[in-house]
């Protein structure tokens, strides 16, 4: 064997590292195993200098104009919950992600597979909600596609959009402008989404009903942006809560984050629903939710502006990037003390969105 050295630097594994010869759940769950599928095997496999950013919608230029492009598909069940439908997801998902570029958005496409045997009022019943919430959102449902597949192999019904929308000039939205001392903000009260889905899936009798926070954001972010252009970074925090999102941005900035746990937002029946289960808070599902890395002098006018929007009244500061621990999130507890808060494996509660 030759005492040559091998320079493994250039190498890309063919497949997710970790033991799962199949697809399992949590390749979807938007944590661990969802950022190892993706970066082993899809973007290998398709190359491109705009997919290697990894975020939620690409930032091109087309024309002279600067877009932002995302797609998503959807696949919640069940299909109606307290606060929204799959057809509210399909329009709010997409118009958020175009928003966390700091994009207004414009038009949607949306495809529809539908399971042999669904009920027609309830594709009827979807349809209506989704169209509802494109003109509640204002943007269009340009064209669309829809696809059967034989009952017994879907789930009813899933939904495909995807979406364009304008990025105003000077708007520049991306984790690698993350520096040390920009101050950590969150809309609102986290988990209400995920813990919505889990009370009616498994018929959890919680005293207080949860309602899903599904709303869309670029009214928010448009307020934020006329305070200042010059934020740093927005995320909508998903699949994997807080948790992921700040793990995604930590990771990509090559920064730390300290996040002070007893800042953060977390509603009771969350809180309540969380200890039973036996679940953190911090990774629960959100779907009208953002949090922004904003420069420390331009925070406390852009909280301001938050808060005066309905969907940040409960805005709050939760941290800040930091020069330490590169890459790393860590949460400063009530007593005290501090933790890892890492990447999660997958998703606690699959299928939530």
């Amino acid at each position: 064997m030759s005492d040559t050295a091998l320079d493994i630097t250039g190498w890309a594994c063919p497949a997710p590292l970790r033991d799962h010869p199949r697809v399992v759940m949590g390749h979807g769950g938007g944590g661990a195993l969802s950022a190892e599928l993706v970066r082993h095997v899809f973007a290998p496999a398709y190359g491109g200098r705009l997919l290697a950013g990894l975020g939620d919608s690409a930032a091109l230029t087309l024309g002279g104009a600067r877009l932002a492009f995302s797609t998503d598909s959807y696949v919640v069940r069940p299909l109606f919950f307290p606060g929204g439908s799959i057809g509210d997801l399909a329009v709010n998902g997409t118009v958020n992600d175009l928003a966390m570029s700091g994009a207004r958005a414009a038009y949607l496409s949306c495809g529809f597979i539908l399971e042999e045997g669904v009920e027609l009022s309830v594709v009827a019943r979807v349809a209506e909600a989704l169209g509802a919430a494109a003109r509640a959102a204002d943007v269009e449902v340009a064209t669309g596609d829809t696809k059967v597949v034989e009952a017994g192999h879907g789930d009813g019904i899933y939904v495909n959009t995807a979406g364009i929308g304008l990025i105003p000039d000077g708007v520049d939205l991306r984790p690698q402008r993350v520096v040390p001392g920009d101050v950590v903000i969150v809309s609102g009260e986290i988990g209400l989404h995920g813990v919505a889905i889990m009370s009616v899936r498994e018929n959890l009798g919680f005293d207080v009903e949860t309602v899903s926070d599904c709303a869309p954001l670029g009214g928010l972010v448009q307020a934020m942006l006329a305070v200042t252009p010059d934020l740093h970074v927005l995320r909508d925090p998903t699949r994997g809560g807080l948790a992921a999102a700040l793990n995604e941005i930590a990771a990509a900035s090559g920064t730390g984050v300290v996040l002070h746990e007893g800042r953060v937002p977390v509603p009771e029946p969350v809180a309540n629903a969380c200890a039973i289960l036996g679940l953190d808070p911090l990774y629960v599902a959100n779907e009208g939710k953002l949090v922004a890395f904003v420069p420390r002098e331009h925070a406390d006018a852009v909280l301001d502006a938050m808060r005066a929007h309905p969907l940040g009244r409960r805005a709050a500061v939760v941290g800040e990037a930091v020069e330490a621990h590169p890459g790393m999130v860590v949460a400063r507890t009530g007593l005290g003390g501090t933790r890892v808060v890492d990447l999660p494996i997958g998703e606690q509660l699959p299928r939530i969105c």
